[in-house]
């Protein structure tokens, strides 16, 4: 698994999407495989799980949050699913969820790390 930062960038603010073990885990936590939360995110047989598409977007976003302030020494506050929903809601659901998909695949593609 390769550590990669997708992005949105939305009113002049980026918001950081990082797809790793810790965000596998919390979904899996939650959803119990990975596969499922793809499925509802994705909205296989109807339309996507608005549930499934925050917390996944949540969780990316508050882990990216989280490596930029370990990494630049400041303390941005981690989302609350709220907000999160609100800033796909201003994206776009679809664009959103091209971003999180292609983040989680490039993630997922190698085992090598990013450099």
């Amino acid at each position: 698994m390769k550590e990669i930062e997708g992005k949105i960038e939305l009113n002049g603010k980026v918001y950081p999407l990082v797809f790793n073990l810790n965000v596998m885990e919390a979904i899996q936590e939650k959803y119990g495989t990975l596969e499922k939360w793809g499925n509802l995110a994705e909205g296989e047989g109807g339309e996507p799980n608005a549930k499934a598409v925050i917390f996944g977007f949540c969780e990316m976003i508050n882990e990216g949050i989280d490596i930029q302030n370990e990494e630049q020494g400041t303390d941005t506050k981690p989302l609350t699913l709220k907000q999160v929903g609100r800033i796909i809601t201003e994206y776009g659901l679809l664009n959103a969820t091209k971003v999180m998909n292609n983040t989680v695949v490039e993630s997922t593609k190698s085992n090598e790390k990013n450099a």
